[in-house]
């Protein structure tokens, strides 16, 4: 197809396409004639994937190289390719995937990661999940829980196997979405979209369920 074909299909104009060419985000078309190229859908799903790591998941146009240029390493690896789209693990400067469990070297960060990842590791355990080390999701929960103690509640990972059971079945239900697009770039821009564009969705849904059960248990009619 045409550049004119590829920005109607893609939805990202031509100018846009013309800097992505320019800045190595996105493959060279094949020539046809001088100033001419042709492209095809691999350029369609490359676009849209780029749209949505910019436009939906908020990352800089160099970010987004980086995770482009490890995805490119891992596309036969649809387990890494979301895991890196979705910024569950992390990319190396260097646009190189992230490492395998044993092949870094420790190193303090690492270390003190680890160490406030105690109460989620537990919980992960408890659930029966095997995920990365130290993922970012994890520090959050982590963390989360620590101020939660500090302002004198009494809550730690076991009061958290409820909502994690409830995400647990929110997480299946995201994967089993994924199953009609059998490109690995449709798959990671459609996993994009189901996980930031829906986050708002369910915890404003979750509001909503909250005002309801609260006017049944609360409510005077």
């Amino acid at each position: 197809m045409r550049i004119s074909e590829l920005s109607r299909r893609s939805g990202v104009s031509i100018p846009t396409i013309k800097y992505y060419l320019r800045d190595g985000l996105l493959p060279a078309g094949r020539p046809t004639a001088a100033n001419q190229a042709e492209y095809d859908e691999e350029h369609v799903h490359r676009l849209r994937l780029i749209r949505s790591l910019i436009g939906v998941r908020g990352l800089s146009v160099s970010a987004t190289r980086d995770v482009l240029a490890a995805v490119d390493e891992q596309q036969g690896d649809v387990h890494l390719l979301l895991g890196l789209v979705l910024g569950a693990l992390p990319v190396e400067r260097s646009g190189r995937p992230p490492r395998r469990d044993g092949d870094a070297e420790p190193d303090d960060a690492g270390a003190a990661a680890g160490d406030v990842a105690e109460d989620v590791a537990a919980l992960a355990a408890e659930m029966g999940w095997k995920t990365s080390p130290n993922p970012p999701a994890a520090q959050v929960v982590a963390e989360t829980l620590e101020t939660m103690r500090a302002l004198g509640m009494d809550y730690d990972w076991r009061s958290l196997v409820p909502y994690a059971e409830l995400a647990d079945r929110a997480a299946r239900l995201d994967l089993d979405q994924l199953r009609d697009a059998g490109d690995p770039l449709q798959q990671a821009e459609r996993a994009v979209l189901l996980t930031v564009l829906l986050e708002p969705a369910l915890l404003a849904l979750r509001r909503l369920a909250q005002e309801h059960h609260s006017a049944l248990r609360f409510g005077n009619g």
